[in-house]
């Protein structure tokens, strides 16, 4: 068993969160396309929702980078002063923003800062896991403002996209594995492209500490899924 506690520092590689690194299939693409039309949004607020693990949170980060906007939770939305969470560059993303509704603070506030975004001829790209048709919100003109904005869903990935996702996350890192590692992982790891990144980065950092490759073996000793028996065998589940 590989001690994860005596891992060394990952100090070469950066988290494959860019433009490039993200793959553009079936259950994204109008999202993409919808991030790829800004700033010719028709209203100053977009949508972009999905389980968890379809890939919000890479695609925001890659909306930042063009926009340079700010990232924000609904907690943030409780300040005095709702035009500084526009400055400098009138862009926010808002994480979480289904939390926003049944709160009426918190929707008041979501209200001024749409309407000052209009005003200001900014954007509001809000993430969530559900459409906010579906929002149970208690404010009417809220709800009536979201609901006249674009909303682009995001599907959970499928098995042809995770594998690619893997194999280049592995690629990325100048690692070779067979086939049957990537075949391992996608049945005996949480589906999401989170989660890929996390196991990728355990399995390359424990493989350095102990100067193995990655087989399927290695997989199971180091995320703790040892077959019956099998030497290294121990501990729960790691990061899956």
């Amino acid at each position: 068993m590989v001690d994860t506690k005596q891992l060394p520092l990952d100090l070469g590689h950066r988290s494959a969160m860019g433009e490039a690194d993200f793959l553009v299939a079936p259950g994204n693409a109008d999202a993409v396309a919808w991030l790829d039309a800004w700033p010719d949004w028709p209203a100053p607020a977009l949508a972009l929702f999905g389980p968890h693990g379809s890939g919000k949170s890479h695609l925001a980060q890659i909306w930042r980078a063009r926009s340079r906007a700010s990232l924000i939770e609904p907690e943030d939305l409780r300040t005095d002063d709702l035009p500084d969470l526009l400055r400098p560059m009138r862009a926010l993303v808002l994480d979480h923003a289904q939390q926003v509704a049944g709160d009426t603070g918190l929707e008041r506030a979501l209200f001024h800062l749409y309407n000052l975004a209009k005003e200001a001829g900014g954007h509001l790209l809000l993430l969530a896991e559900e459409a906010p048709i579906n929002w149970v919100m208690r404010l009417p003109d809220l709800r009536s403002r979201l609901l006249a904005a674009p909303a682009v869903g995001m599907a959970a990935p499928d098995d042809a996209l995770l594998m690619a996702v893997l194999v280049k996350l592995f690629a990325d890192r100048q690692i070779r594995v067979g086939e049957d590692v990537i075949a391992w992982l996608m049945t005996h790891t949480e589906r999401s492209f989170a989660n890929a990144r996390r196991v990728v980065d355990l399995l390359d950092r424990a493989a350095l500490a102990a100067k193995r490759p990655i087989t399927v073996r290695f997989c199971r000793q180091v995320l703790g899924l040892g077959e019956p028996g099998e030497v290294g065998e121990a501990g729960p589940p790691a990061l899956v």
